[in-house]
């Protein structure tokens, strides 16, 4: 669709920019690793995975938009075989959209040789904005076909994918903030969203808590499935991010790449 890579960009850059000042001068909590090596080494991860995605783009010509438009203009998958408002499609293919990486989230750290690929967005060892670009070329691909896949099945509206991929990297950029939150504002927003207090908890190094609130946007699926845990068990300004094993390295990014092809 016409400037949609230029919109998608332009509010990525405005979210990120915005996140990283209010955190800046109000942060949640104190960094452990010097903001500027991982900073460069989380951005060179992300310009890695969109080159990764360009190249994959070279094999498979249509992405999750193109493929939504290549779906309605075939007829494909079940949105284009019933009859239903517009605005309709949109809401519940964004909604599934979000349960759709919720699972994938889910599974990732269920299934062993994929928690390899993304204990790379876990392995930093602050949770900041940066964290929500953080992950791994080869785990970028795979949800990208992930994507392509759910869209022919079910014949995603064009404008839901947008919209989907707008929200979910605000939120993701959002909810790895490091930002305080007045506790009002943000046990309201916690029923609606995932809040970066909420999904801190996610990036605890104790297993069962790195294992819940796997939400990134909507709040409601960890709710629904008995994933939601509300607050880490040493607090937020006492608990450890990361993982259990890992040093300096993290801030490294051949290190970082390599990480998932390593034994331990």
């Amino acid at each position: 669709m016409q400037n949609e890579a230029l919109i998608r960009l332009s509010v990525f850059l405005g979210l990120f920019a915005l996140f990283a000042l209010i955190e800046a001068y109000a942060p949640r909590r104190a960094r452990v690793q010097p903001r500027g090596k991982r900073w460069l080494t989380n951005w060179s991860i992300v310009i890695i995975s969109t080159l990764a995605l360009r190249a994959l783009a070279f094999g498979l010509p249509l992405l999750a938009v193109g493929a939504a438009i290549d779906a309605e203009a075939q007829g494909w998958g079940l949105f284009n075989a019933v009859a239903l408002p517009y605005w309709v499609e949109v809401v519940v293919a964004i909604l599934l959209l979000d349960l759709a990486i919720w699972t994938q989230h889910l599974v990732t750290h269920k299934v062993p040789l994929l928690w390899r690929l993304h204990r790379v967005h876990h392995a930093d060892r602050d949770v900041d904005v940066t964290t929500a670009i953080r992950f791994h070329p080869v785990e970028i691909a795979l949800s990208m076909l992930l994507k392509i896949g759910l869209v022919y099945l079910l014949g995603l509206p064009a404008l839901a994918v947008i919209l989907f991929e707008i929200i979910l990297n605000g939120t993701a950029m959002f909810n790895h903030s490091n930002l305080k939150l007045p506790v009002g504002i943000e046990a309201v927003l916690r029923r609606f969203l995932v809040t970066p207090d909420m999904h801190r908890v996610h990036h605890s190094i104790h297993r069962d808590e790195h294992d819940s609130n796997y939400g990134f946007a909507l709040s409601i699926w960890d709710r629904i499935f008995g994933t939601y845990i509300p607050q880490p068990r040493g607090g937020h300004d006492g608990m450890t991010t990361g993982l259990q094993w890992q040093d300096e390295r993290p801030a490294k990014l051949g290190w970082s790449l390599w990480l998932p092809f390593r034994r331990k």
